[in-house]
């Protein structure tokens, strides 16, 4: 049985992507042990909301959760061997709740889901029951289907976040309540349309609720984001270049090549890391390299030295590109034949020695661009430019702000969001987060009494900040409705995180928000229509259009 998956953008024709391997490189037997784990999680799920009803709270079950969760984010993890790893902790950490229960007494005879009572860790059975199961969101019709993705989506965000928290030392006992429950809502066909259209917007609140925590654990543990140049050039050094997300692999592996004749750069997802005043200390710490994940191949093939992933964004290379044999993952992240960073012990680090020693007998990086450009407008700053960006819009100087936030992807139909900053009138801002901003960031766009015409807030999780300055901006303003703001949405998305970040602006009240380059292939036609006559979703045309639609 082949796969099914349509969680990304870039589900094959608009509907899914079938056969032996995915769009993203993912093989059809990885897909589907993905989705027996998340399957298994249901029934984990079953569980343990039912024993925090009953004052049972797991801390194996809470954490092992959301980091098996995330490994099913698109690029992520390939590794058919994690996932019969994650699947087998999955069932035993199932009936390690379960049998709390039954000691304390607590009746589960109505717990009766399968995902709750099958159960076999013998490979071929375990691969068999994966194929049958693959690509299946089990739902009464297509609607709920619909609705069930779009929570099951944003889960996978909202966890990938919740992870960066944790790893710094922050924790929110609701955030492990609602995701179990909400997955355990996942197989509860009684649930009315509205019933899972509440879920999805309180998926949304949770999201909001998730990138706060997230803005609070890296602006506690490495200060606020600053107005920075970032440096994309290169020394004469070897270098490591880090991907993905995760700031405390960041910190960890700046203070192990701090005096080693080891450099640090930073590749797409990561480049927000130089605009933290924790991580400027370091001289080795040379700037960023390259572009936004997709063009990883070229990129890394002239970069030389050795690549740590520490969360997705990972593109497979074949085996005869010229850095194979250069690529490391750590945390979420994964691939079959990679060397893989164990996870730090509690209250330790990660030992990233092997990476160092293999940087050491590596080339110096070639240069492939030179000069600088200008990142960290993270709330916390833009707010200490409040004054001047309220006389702007004041005098007329910003005409309008257009949040441009979210993913970049490989189809050629993204070159419309380049062409799209670059035609917008002189007298607007550009407010970004995500790799989105890889379209435009090097644009020569200008700037407006000294505001730069590009603020970039940072990763995808700092869309959170481009709601808060909105929010500041409607107190400013004096309005009753943030959609009365001069802001426009316009927005890409890729995967799961930006998901997760669509629904926190919508339950946000933030309506008439385009996205593009497709709306996603898990949208029925009703679905679609909610989102459209309630919220004001709409996808994106040719760009003259758009731009005097918006202005207008």
């Amino acid at each position: 049985m082949s796969m099914f998956c349509y969680q990304c953008q870039e589900a094959a024709k608009g509907t899914g992507c079938t056969g032996a391997v995915g769009v993203c490189g993912i093989k059809d037997e990885v897909i589907h042990l993905q989705d027996l784990t998340v399957y298994i999680l249901k029934g984990v799920s079953l569980y343990s909301t039912v024993a925090r009803e009953n004052g049972i709270e797991d801390e194996e079950v809470n954490n092992f959760f959301f980091t098996s969760l995330f490994k099913t984010i698109t690029n992520a993890n390939f590794s058919k061997e994690v996932f019969v790893k994650e699947i087998t902790k999955a069932l035993e950490l199932r009936e390690k709740i379960k049998n709390q229960l039954i000691e304390k007494g607590v009746d589960i005879s109505n717990i009766t889901h399968e995902s709750a009572t099958w159960t076999n860790t013998n490979f071929d059975e375990l691969e068999a029951k994966a194929q049958q199961i693959s690509g299946k969101i089990d739902a009464p019709n297509e609607d709920i289907r619909s609705l069930r993705a779009l929570v099951l989506y944003g889960l996978k965000g909202l966890v990938a976040y919740q992870e960066h928290a944790f790893n710094l030392g922050f924790e929110d006992a609701s955030l492990h309540a609602f995701v179990q429950k909400a997955i355990a809502s996942l197989t509860n066909d009684e649930l009315t349309v509205e019933e899972n259209i509440a879920l999805v917007m309180e998926t949304g609140k949770f999201g909001v609720d998730v990138m706060a925590l997230l803005d609070k654990a890296n602006t506690t543990t490495y200060g606020n984001p600053e107005i920075t140049s970032v440096n994309i050039g290169v020394s004469d050094k070897p270098g490591i270049l880090i991907s993905g997300h995760d700031l405390k692999d960041m910190e960890e592996l700046l203070k192990q090549t701090d005096g080693t004749g080891v450099d640090v750069y930073t590749h797409s997802e990561m480049l927000p890391a130089n605009y933290y005043p924790a991580f400027k200390k370091y001289k080795h710490f040379i700037g960023n390299y390259g572009n936004a994940w997709w063009k990883q191949k070229e990129e890394f093939e002239s970069f030389n030295g050795p690549v740590l992933f520490t969360t997705n964004c990972l593109v497979p290379p074949k085996k005869d590109s010229g850095y194979f044999d250069k690529v490391y993952t750590t945390g979420a992240a994964g691939f079959d034949g990679f060397p893989h960073i164990a996870d730090r012990a509690k209250g330790g680090q990660k030992d990233f020695s092997q990476i160092i020693e293999h940087a050491k007998k590596c080339e110096a990086p070639i240069e492939i661009e030179t000069g600088e450009i200008v990142g960290g407008f993270a709330h916390n700053q833009v707010m200490q430019l409040a004054d001047k960006i309220v006389d702007a819009v004041k005098s007329g100087a910003i005409k309008k702000f257009f949040v441009m936030a979210g993913c970049d992807g490989r189809m050629k139909g993204r070159d419309y969001y380049t062409e799209f900053a670059d035609k917008l009138p002189k007298d607007t801002v550009i407010l970004t987060a995500g790799c989105a901003k890889f379209r435009y960031n090097k644009l020569e766009l200008g700037d407006i009494s000294g505001i730069p015409r590009v603020l970039d807030a940072g990763q995808c999780n700092d869309s959170y900040s481009l709601a808060v300055i909105a929010l500041k901006l409607k107190e400013v303003f004096e309005l009753n409705d943030i959609n009365d703001l001069p802001i426009a949405y316009n927005i890409a998305w890729y995967e799961q995180k930006a998901v997760i970040v669509l629904l926190a602006l919508l339950y946000l009240g933030v309506k008439n928000i385009h996205l593009g380059p497709t709306l996603p292939a898990f949208l029925s036609p009703n679905v679609a229509d909610v989102l459209v006559n309630t919220f004001g979703i709409a996808g994106i045309g040719k760009v003259d259009d758009d731009i005097k639609m918006f202005m207008n």
